[in-house]
């Protein structure tokens, strides 16, 4: 860490920040310096110029404790600022688990009417760190751009609440929003969960717990380079796994702490690629980045899922780090990529139909 950095307030870092990224393209692409190439792949320079940041900050993911990292996080959520979001409201919600309740905040567009659909939406951070405030900004801007509620869930993190206490968590969550969806202003009919990195994990695993239990399902799920194994170590890891934000270090720093048993780690509501059975799941978006080291195990799960005959886009940024929808203050390539996912779930609502959710992707005897 530097030494001067760390003397600096993190407001005023976050303006030099800024004010870098509003630079002109070519500016960017000097300051961030000759081009990386890795496995046939670029990196985006306004990435790469990103990277170039969080090595002079304090940036980092994992910590000595839970507590010094959820806190380094909100010192980081203050440096990048959330996107200038018009027209988006905001309401503080309960929601019920077994022994307790959590917290949620529901994203309204103004002039959205009742009976919209809803999106379940579950924060990343290695089931550790993350919160409401920490995605606050992707939120409101899934909520405006495909003009529909979006409902963030605070579910309870590890290692305070180990495995499986945010997958029931996030079950308990997407249950609540069905059963309570007119309340909400949304359609019981059209609730969709989505999430990114551990949150995407949530999200799946969700969806595979209401394919087994035999109630309603998601009528879609939107994934954002979701952590689908972790008892196997693969290829991007190791390409990947240091210098692009998560890395290896933090991998592990995360699952010992949502999983320390090891032997668990292959729990399908954990491991979501290594579920028997996938079909029934939702038509779904999944996003992974090039320079990310969970590329390949969100790949494997959109294969297999077109596998069991779900509905896939399988969209891989290759020009991306893990993390980009939390850059999306940043503009320019991050917003980009959250703008097509934003416009896939969109679509994806808007041509469901009941026949589709009920009938087509009941799973076979």
């Amino acid at each position: 860490m530097s030494t001067l950095l760390s003397r600096i307030p993190p407001s005023v870092q976050g303006a030099a920040l800024h004010a870098v990224f509003a630079l002109p393209q070519p500016a960017r692409r000097v300051l961030a310096g000759p081009p990386i190439r890795k496995d046939g792949l670029e990196l985006h320079p306004d990435a790469q110029l990103l990277l170039r940041m969080i090595a002079l900050s304090d940036m980092r993911l994992s910590g000595s404790t839970p507590a010094a990292a959820r806190a380094r996080l909100e010192v980081g959520r203050t440096m990048l600022g959330d996107p200038i979001v018009p027209g988006v409201r905001t309401r503080n919600l309960n929601l019920p688990v077994a022994d307790g309740t959590m917290p949620a905040r529901l994203y309204e567009p103004a002039n959205t009417p009742p009976g919209s659909p809803l999106l379940v939406y579950f924060h990343g951070g290695g089931w550790v760190i993350g919160s409401l405030d920490s995605h606050d900004g992707v939120c409101r801007y899934l909520a405006r751009q495909a003009n529909l509620r979006v409902l963030s869930v605070g579910y309870r993190l590890a290692p305070e609440h180990p495995f499986p206490v945010a997958a029931d968590d996030a079950f308990a969550a997407y249950g609540y929003a069905v059963e309570h969806a007119e309340a909400l202003g949304a359609d019981p009919a059209a609730v969709a969960v989505g999430g990114d990195s551990a949150g995407g994990n949530l999200a799946a695993a969700v969806c595979l717990d209401a394919v087994r239990n035999g109630g309603p399902r998601p009528v879609f799920q939107l994934l954002f380079y979701p952590a689908t194994d972790p008892s196997v170590r693969r290829r991007s890891r190791d390409l990947f796994g240091e210098g692009f934000f998560l890395t290896d270090d933090d991998m592990t720093w995360f699952i010992d702490h949502y999983c320390p048993r090891v032997e668990r780690r292959g729990d399908p509501r954990l491991a979501v690629l290594l579920a028997d059975d996938l079909r029934g799941v939702p038509p779904t978006y999944l996003a992974t980045a090039g320079f990310d080291p969970l590329r390949d195990e969100g790949n494997a799960f959109a294969d297999r899922l077109r596998e069991a005959g779900v509905p896939v886009v399988k969209r891989q940024h290759d020009d991306l780090i893990h993390g980009f929808t939390s850059f999306i203050s940043l503009g320019s390539r991050f917003r980009e990529a959250v703008s097509e996912a934003a416009g896939a779930l969109r679509t994806g609502l808007a041509l469901r139909s009941r026949a589709n959710v009920v009938d087509i992707f009941r799973p076979t005897a």
